[in-house]
Protein backbone atom coordinates (compact mmCIF):
# COMPACT_ATOMS: atom_id res chain seq x y z
CA UNK A 1 0.00 0.00 0.00
CA UNK A 2 1.42 3.08 -1.01
CA UNK A 3 -0.77 5.37 0.97
CA UNK A 4 0.63 6.42 4.35
CA UNK A 5 -2.45 6.57 6.80
CA UNK A 6 -0.53 8.33 9.71
CA UNK A 7 -0.46 11.13 7.11
CA UNK A 8 -4.42 10.99 6.79
CA UNK A 9 -6.20 14.28 8.37
CA UNK A 10 -10.30 14.08 8.78
CA UNK A 11 -11.47 15.81 6.56
CA UNK A 12 -8.68 16.81 4.96
CA UNK A 13 -6.59 16.48 1.71
CA UNK A 14 -2.98 15.99 2.16
CA UNK A 15 0.02 16.93 -0.16
CA UNK A 16 3.62 15.58 0.15
CA UNK A 17 6.25 18.01 -0.68
CA UNK A 18 9.52 16.86 -1.52
CA UNK A 19 12.82 18.16 -1.66
CA UNK A 20 12.80 20.88 -4.68
CA UNK A 21 8.91 21.30 -4.84
CA UNK A 22 6.57 23.82 -4.59
CA UNK A 23 2.95 23.94 -4.05
CA UNK A 24 0.24 26.74 -4.27
CA UNK A 25 -2.97 26.37 -3.55
CA UNK A 26 -6.56 28.17 -3.04
CA UNK A 27 -8.24 24.57 -1.58
CA UNK A 28 -9.15 25.34 2.37
CA UNK A 29 -9.38 21.67 2.66
CA UNK A 30 -5.90 21.07 1.86
CA UNK A 31 -2.86 20.19 3.92
CA UNK A 32 0.24 20.33 2.85
CA UNK A 33 3.11 17.94 4.17
CA UNK A 34 6.59 17.77 4.43
CA UNK A 35 9.66 16.41 6.13
CA UNK A 36 12.50 18.41 6.93
CA UNK A 37 16.24 17.70 8.12
CA UNK A 38 18.42 20.54 6.84
CA UNK A 39 15.87 21.50 4.10
CA UNK A 40 14.11 24.72 4.74
CA UNK A 41 10.45 25.21 3.88
CA UNK A 42 9.07 28.45 3.53
CA UNK A 43 5.22 29.19 4.15
CA UNK A 44 3.62 31.83 2.59
CA UNK A 45 0.15 33.17 2.12
CA UNK A 46 -2.02 35.91 1.14
CA UNK A 47 -5.09 35.72 4.20
CA UNK A 48 -7.46 38.06 2.25
CA UNK A 49 -7.23 35.89 -1.48
CA UNK A 50 -7.18 32.58 0.22
CA UNK A 51 -4.36 31.47 -1.50
CA UNK A 52 -0.71 30.13 0.15
CA UNK A 53 1.80 27.65 -1.15
CA UNK A 54 5.29 26.43 0.59
CA UNK A 55 8.57 25.23 -1.12
CA UNK A 56 10.90 22.85 0.29
CA UNK A 57 15.41 23.39 -0.71
CA UNK A 58 18.10 22.85 0.23
CA UNK A 59 21.10 24.80 -1.14
CA UNK A 60 24.01 22.88 -2.59
CA UNK A 61 26.36 21.94 -0.31
CA UNK A 62 29.61 21.87 -2.46
CA UNK A 63 31.11 25.19 -1.99
CA UNK A 64 28.55 27.26 0.72
CA UNK A 65 30.37 30.43 -0.44
CA UNK A 66 29.55 30.35 -3.67
CA UNK A 67 26.95 32.47 -5.85
CA UNK A 68 25.49 29.30 -7.32
CA UNK A 69 23.94 28.08 -3.91
CA UNK A 70 21.83 31.40 -2.97
CA UNK A 71 21.14 31.24 -7.34
CA UNK A 72 19.43 28.17 -6.46
CA UNK A 73 17.82 29.35 -2.88
CA UNK A 74 16.57 32.45 -4.81
CA UNK A 75 15.05 30.37 -7.69
CA UNK A 76 13.03 28.25 -5.21
CA UNK A 77 11.83 31.25 -3.31
CA UNK A 78 10.68 32.90 -6.34
CA UNK A 79 8.98 30.34 -7.73
CA UNK A 80 6.72 29.81 -4.24
CA UNK A 81 6.16 34.10 -4.64
CA UNK A 82 5.93 34.24 -8.34
CA UNK A 83 3.51 30.86 -8.24
CA UNK A 84 1.44 32.83 -5.16
CA UNK A 85 1.22 36.17 -7.28
CA UNK A 86 0.01 34.16 -10.48
CA UNK A 87 -2.85 32.42 -8.45
CA UNK A 88 -4.05 35.59 -6.85
CA UNK A 89 -1.97 36.66 -3.89
CA UNK A 90 -0.66 40.30 -3.15
CA UNK A 91 2.97 40.77 -2.69
CA UNK A 92 2.77 43.24 0.15
CA UNK A 93 -0.25 41.03 2.02
CA UNK A 94 1.87 38.02 1.71
CA UNK A 95 3.03 36.74 5.34
CA UNK A 96 6.20 34.15 6.12
CA UNK A 97 6.78 31.57 8.30
CA UNK A 98 10.08 29.23 7.84
CA UNK A 99 11.06 25.93 9.29
CA UNK A 100 13.78 23.68 9.30
CA UNK A 101 17.65 23.93 8.95
CA UNK A 102 18.66 21.44 11.47
CA UNK A 103 22.05 20.51 11.92
CA UNK A 104 21.38 16.46 11.21
CA UNK A 105 25.10 15.28 11.01
CA UNK A 106 28.54 16.30 12.79
CA UNK A 107 29.66 17.46 9.41
CA UNK A 108 32.19 20.82 9.34
CA UNK A 109 29.72 22.62 7.21
CA UNK A 110 26.25 22.80 8.41
CA UNK A 111 24.19 22.85 5.62
CA UNK A 112 21.12 23.52 7.70
CA UNK A 113 22.46 26.91 9.12
CA UNK A 114 23.43 28.09 5.65
CA UNK A 115 19.63 27.19 4.52
CA UNK A 116 18.37 29.01 7.61
CA UNK A 117 20.37 32.13 7.15
CA UNK A 118 19.54 32.04 3.63
CA UNK A 119 16.09 32.16 4.10
CA UNK A 120 16.21 35.21 6.85
CA UNK A 121 17.91 36.91 4.28
CA UNK A 122 15.76 36.52 1.43
CA UNK A 123 12.85 37.22 3.36
CA UNK A 124 14.07 40.73 4.77
CA UNK A 125 15.59 41.33 1.66
CA UNK A 126 12.08 41.54 -0.16
CA UNK A 127 10.06 42.88 2.77
CA UNK A 128 8.15 40.59 3.45
CA UNK A 129 6.28 40.00 6.55
CA UNK A 130 7.94 37.24 8.73
CA UNK A 131 5.48 35.97 11.27
CA UNK A 132 7.51 33.11 12.97
CA UNK A 133 10.37 30.90 12.60
CA UNK A 134 11.60 27.69 13.73
CA UNK A 135 14.95 26.93 12.55
CA UNK A 136 18.27 24.93 13.50
CA UNK A 137 18.09 22.43 16.47
CA UNK A 138 19.44 18.99 16.31
CA UNK A 139 15.97 17.01 15.05
CA UNK A 140 14.01 16.62 11.84
CA UNK A 141 10.49 18.23 11.51
CA UNK A 142 7.73 16.91 10.67
CA UNK A 143 4.64 19.68 8.97
CA UNK A 144 2.01 20.58 8.40
CA UNK A 145 0.43 23.42 6.76
CA UNK A 146 -2.33 24.73 5.13
CA UNK A 147 -2.29 26.97 2.43
CA UNK A 148 -5.57 28.85 3.50
CA UNK A 149 -5.24 30.67 6.38
CA UNK A 150 -1.35 29.70 7.05
CA UNK A 151 -1.94 27.37 10.01
CA UNK A 152 0.91 25.17 10.77
CA UNK A 153 1.47 21.71 12.45
CA UNK A 154 5.18 21.19 13.85
CA UNK A 155 6.09 17.80 15.18
CA UNK A 156 10.24 17.18 16.41
CA UNK A 157 11.03 13.80 15.47
CA UNK A 158 13.08 11.45 17.79
CA UNK A 159 16.04 9.63 16.83
CA UNK A 160 13.83 6.39 16.85
CA UNK A 161 11.50 7.29 14.76
CA UNK A 162 13.69 9.37 12.53
CA UNK A 163 15.90 7.78 9.77
CA UNK A 164 16.90 11.29 8.67
CA UNK A 165 19.07 11.47 12.32
CA UNK A 166 22.39 10.69 13.27
CA UNK A 167 23.28 13.05 16.40
CA UNK A 168 24.07 11.28 19.55
CA UNK A 169 21.42 11.71 22.79
CA UNK A 170 24.04 13.39 24.77
CA UNK A 171 25.19 16.13 21.84
CA UNK A 172 21.35 16.91 21.79
CA UNK A 173 21.14 17.46 25.32
CA UNK A 174 24.12 19.42 25.73
CA UNK A 175 22.91 21.84 22.42
CA UNK A 176 19.51 21.44 23.43
CA UNK A 177 17.59 24.74 21.64
CA UNK A 178 15.59 25.98 24.25
CA UNK A 179 11.68 25.48 21.79
CA UNK A 180 13.00 21.94 21.32
CA UNK A 181 12.42 21.07 24.99
CA UNK A 182 9.17 18.84 24.04
CA UNK A 183 10.25 16.42 21.88
CA UNK A 184 7.08 14.62 20.44
CA UNK A 185 4.90 17.46 21.06
CA UNK A 186 2.46 19.29 18.69
CA UNK A 187 2.94 22.63 18.63
CA UNK A 188 0.39 25.15 16.90
CA UNK A 189 1.83 28.31 15.29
Amino acid sequence: MSHNHSHAIIGFRTQALLQGDVQVSTDPELVITTMLGSCVAACMWDEVAGIGGMNHFLLPGNDPNSQGAVKEGVHAMELLVNGLIQAGASRDRMKVKLLGGSKMFNSRIDIGAKNAEFAMWFVRNEGFELVDCCLGGQRGRNIRFWPVGGRIQRRFMNESSSVMEETSRASERRRAVKHDDNSGEVQLF
